[in-house]
């Protein structure tokens, strides 16, 4: 089949710019289609905080006029660079007044407030450059609320345009809990005519949202696991938007993420104490002694250690640990932390550290060689989640053979294969309920295993680390998606 040519456009992109799990998958998809011969270019906002000569950007000739209806035209810089490693072109947005910020989306905790026509502004500027660059893309890659008004634009500004007269759109929610809905005065910077401001398209609660205008308008709407596509169809996780998404399930699509396993394998690991692999397990031991030294815990080998990795967030299931952390602290276990987010949690985890210096230690913040030592080290990992699109830290730890506790959700349910003990299946333990006593119980069900059934433990993680959930089988259901969008697109 012909190769493609997409169109990728987001707000965050490792290892440019990061808040959450979209960078890690708008930096590693477009490298794995790339891999398959297609011509992908990435835009995103050119933030200050995008070093422009440790990543050699440089400078487009000539300005870029972006059309911002009752705004006017206004001009923004391009630069360009590639994604390292790879041939692929990243461009980026520079507008000093949108973009010249010491955060992404908000500082100190709190939202611009203009962030509405900050990323109406990036949406259009990527119509924009696509002319500029002559580039006639089969798909535009809309990803959230940032970028939902792109199908909405393709559809309403672009029908005409002979630079997009084939172009279709995808639509990826990584997070619908993350709408974007603002005052409906968006709606003469958007220029789309008011009589789209109506309950079918933009219009909610006498305002905008975003994400629903681009859940109406693109031509394919994906997830990033199969079992979230499912779930944002209910009202446990639907957000207000189960109706609408039920309207167009016809289009909607799950899509497993793929983990970077040139970044993330105890085989090759920079950051960890001693290298390890399936072959030869005795480098697990010796990381696990290193994290238990730096998080100044006693180096014990006869209890499992655990490991948490996350934002401190009510979506990461962290009151469920609240309430359920000195019933854990009964336990024979010991636990590390390392995380930051809302400020009573760093306050509650701290204190908890000081009750139980030998079984409990924290790291308020956030460090990637401390997060592989811990995936390293640690002989379970604890993601209680009350909702999680994907999930990736219980993939990582797979691969380094510490097995997870995960609440039975989105793709931590898809990626995690639960334990039985008669047959030695499984991969780590799942509980269902978002209940203090599940995760209890379930934890407690995993170091029992640990302590009774060493030979079905060592069975599982066997299992796990022989797990692959790489970025390939990803981007061929990417690519299959795509080529269904192009043919429709063209009537074929």
């Amino acid at each position: 089949m012909d190769k493609l040519r997409i169109l990728f456009a987001a707000s965050e992109v490792v290892p440019f710019a990061k808040s959450g799990g979209l960078a890690d998958v708008a930096g590693a998809l477009p490298k794995a289609l790339r891999a398959l011969g297609h011509d992908i270019r990435i835009v995103m906002p050119r933030y200050y905080i995008v070093d422009r000569e440790k990543y050699a950007l440089k400078l487009m000739e000539g300005a870029l006029g972006v059309p911002m209806g009752a705004m006017g035209e206004i001009w923004a810089g391009v630069y360009e660079g590639l994604l390292p490693g790879t041939d692929v072109s990243v461009y980026f947005i520079d507008h000093e007044g949108f973009f010249g910020r010491g955060g992404l989306y908000e500082e100190n905790g709190f939202s611009y407030l203009d962030n509405d026509t900050r990323f109406i502004f990036f949406s259009r500027a990527v119509m924009q450059l696509a002319k500029k660059l002559h580039f006639h893309p089969d798909v535009i890659h809309a990803n959230d609320w940032h970028t939902a008004t792109i199908p909405l634009m393709l559809n309403i500004h672009y029908p005409y345009d002979s630079d997009f007269a084939y172009t279709g759109s995808l639509l990826t929610i990584h997070n619908l809990q993350h709408q974007g809905h603002f005052h409906k005065g968006a709606m003469d910077v958007l220029d789309i005519g008011w009589d789209h401001f109506n309950a079918n398209e933009v219009e909610e609660c006498d305002g905008i949202n975003l994400l629903k205008g681009g859940i109406v308008h693109a031509d394919a709407i994906s997830t990033v696991s199969r079992k979230y596509a499912q779930e944002i169809r209910t009202s446990e996780f639907g957000w207000g938007m189960e109706n609408l998404i039920n309207n167009y399930s016809f289009k909607l699509h799950g899509i497993l993420n793929g983990v970077d396993y040139e970044e993330w394998s105890p085989a090759v690991d920079p950051f960890i104490a001693q290298t390890f692999d399936l072959d030869s397990m005795e480098g697990k031991a010796v990381c696990k002694k290193a994290l238990q030294n730096t998080f100044g815990l006693p180096e014990r080998d006869d209890v499992p250690l655990i490991g948490l990795v996350g934002r401190l967030a009510e979506q990461k299931g962290i009151e469920l640990i609240v309430h359920a952390i000195h019933a854990l602290m009964h336990m024979e276990i010991q636990i590390v932390l390392l995380g930051a987010g809302e400020k009573w949690a760093e306050y509650f985890f701290s204190d908890i550290a000081g009750r139980y210096p030998d079984k409990f230690r924290c790291y308020i913040g956030y460090r990637n060689d401390l997060a592989h030592q811990i995936e390293a080290g640690s002989d379970l990992f604890l993601m209680p989640s009350l909702f999680e699109p994907c999930g990736l830290n219980q993939i990582y730890s797979l691969r380094y053979g510490t097995l997870p506790i995960v609440r039975a959700t989105g793709g931590l349910d898809d990626t995690i294969e639960n334990y039985h003990n008669d047959s030695n299946h499984g991969t780590g333990f799942k509980f269902y309920d978002a209940t203090p006593n599940a995760l209890i119980n379930t934890v407690g069900w995993a170091v029992h295993t640990w302590y009774n059934d060493r030979e079905g433990f060592k069975q599982m993680q066997h299992n796990a680390m022989e797990s692959r959930f790489d970025w390939y089988h990803a981007a061929k259901e990417y690519e299959a998606l795509y080529y269904q969008i192009k043919a429709g697109r063209r009537g074929e």
